[in-house]
Parts: C-alpha cells; sequence; structure tokens
C-alpha cells in the first residue's frame, strides 16, 4: 500500500516512518511512503502557501493552489490516490472507515495548517477525516494515526495478523485483559483459568471480560456490537448485579 503525505513540515514525519511496525512494513515491501513538501508547487518565487482569510479574521488560511497543485501531481484520471483531507469538521475515524481505507492501494493525505484551508481544497478532494474533537496545531499528527491504524490492516505488515482480530473495537467490544509472567507481581495474581490449559474456558473468560469491560467503560459500543444469546444473558446479570448494589 503506497502512502502521499501532503504537508508543510516532511520533517516530522521522518521518525515515525522509520521506527518499528512501519519500518517493518516497507522493509516487507508493504508499505510505501512518499513525502511531499508542499511549498514545492507554491506558484510564487518566496514558495508562500498561506495568506489572510477574506473579510478578516484572525490568523492565517492555507492557499488553494500549491495544495491542488500537489494533489494533481499525483495524477487527475483513475486510478489516481483516494484523497483525505485531515481536518476537524470531517467525519470521525471509525474501525469501518479504517478498514475501508486499508482496501485502497494508494492514499494520499492532505495536512491542514494555520487556521484553516481555503474552502475550495474540499473541491479537490474525495472525503475528509477527524481523529477526534479536539484541535491540533496541523493535521500531521492526525495523518500518523491514520497511517498507523490503516497500515496495521495491511497484509503483511503485522508480524501476527491474526491479534487485529481481538483488538478493542475490532468486534465492537473493549479488549479483554492480558496478562504475561510473572505469574504474582506484588501481591497481585493472575486469573486462574490463564494457567488451566482448558481453551474453551478461557475463549469463555475473555469473552465475558470483554463484554464487562465494554459495559462498564464504553456501554454506548454495546448497541452496536455482534452479540449472542449468551452475550445477552451475561450483560442481564451484570445488570441485575448493579441494580442490588443500588
Amino acid at each position: 500500500m503506497r502512502f502521499h503525505i501532503l504537508t508543510l513540515f516532511p520533517a516530522l514525519f521522518v521518525s515515525p516512518l522509520s521506527s518499528t511496525m512501519l519500518q517493518k512494513g516497507q522493509e516487507r515491501g508493504a508499505l510505501q511512503f512518499v513525502l511531499h513538501d508542499i511549498r514545492d508547487f507554491a506558484t510564487d518565487k518566496h514558495r508562500v502557501t498561506d495568506d489572510c482569510p477574506y473579510g478578516g479574521g484572525h490568523g492565517m488560511v492555507l492557499k488553494p493552489e500549491p495544495v491542488v497543485g500537489a494533489l494533481e501531481s499525483l495524477g487527475t484520471e483513475a486510478p489516481r490516490p483516494w484523497r483525505v483531507l485531515l481536518s476537524p469538521q470531517g467525519q470521525l475515524l471509525t474501525p469501518a472507515r479504517v478498514a475501508a481505507l486499508a482496501a485502497q492501494p494508494d492514499l494520499a493525505l492532505v495536512c491542514g495548517r494555520y487556521e484553516g484551508v481555503d474552502e475550495r481544497i474540499r473541491s479537490f478532494v474525495d472525503e475528509e477525516l477527524s481523529i477526534g474533537d479536539y484541535i491540533l496545531s496541523g493535521g500531521e499528527i492526525a495523518a500518523l494515526v491514520v497511517i498507523d491504524a490503516v497500515s496495521r490492516l495491511v497484509p503483511g505488515v503485522l508480524g501476527c495478523e491474526e491479534s487485529t482480530a481481538v483488538e478493542s473495537f475490532s468486534n465492537g467490544l473493549l479488549e479483554y485483559p492480558q496478562y504475561t509472567r510473572p505469574p504474582e507481581f506484588r501481591g497481585l495474581v493472575i486469573p486462574d483459568v490463564l494457567r488451566s490449559g482448558d481453551h474453551r474456558a478461557i475463549a469463555i473468560w475473555r469473552r465475558r471480560q470483554a463484554l464487562q469491560r465494554t459495559y462498564e467503560r464504553r456501554p454506548d459500543l454495546l448497541a452496536r456490537a455482534e452479540l449472542n444469546d449468551d452475550d445477552r444473558a451475561f450483560l442481564a446479570t451484570l445488570s441485575a448485579r448493579l441494580l442490588s448494589l443500588t
């Protein structure tokens, strides 16, 4: 999978893209990253990429010419990269959206800056994405979040691809608790079932732990989770237990 990253600050990506999973994905030929400096597409000799907003106001606005020029340098006819603008006004990044992006062979991620982007830039992208209801200094950090989340689903990136099947949100639930050695740490002991060797009992325990953790921490997720009759019965006992304590 190829990521084109359009940014005013390419240096921000050098270290993250050359470390851990993303580096291994490149070594295995599963990932490719191409950095594009938006300043290279400015139309004046001073490489100006921002200007004052029409109508007055605070801050500066990213100009349309360099951004659109950078996008069109990647191709204007199909097949061209799927164009994504990182923006607090975009739709929220969800597991479903991550999976859809992972199915694209080429992504172009546009990192906004300053007070915002010229509205006309939105006519040249395929979608806008937000990673949450807060403001960042620019789209670079948001782009790295998208890259990391999407790359995990690209075949050949993870050493153990099956691990994504049980992570938080993958099945609509938070992940069950995880333990490793030693079996006891400062008086905290791992559950006996995990050392029992009974794989069916372990699977049931993990499923119920995931349900309970989701019920307690993110009950909103349960409305969209894939639940069976056993899950619903267990959740009913949790609810009854809490009611008995009130």
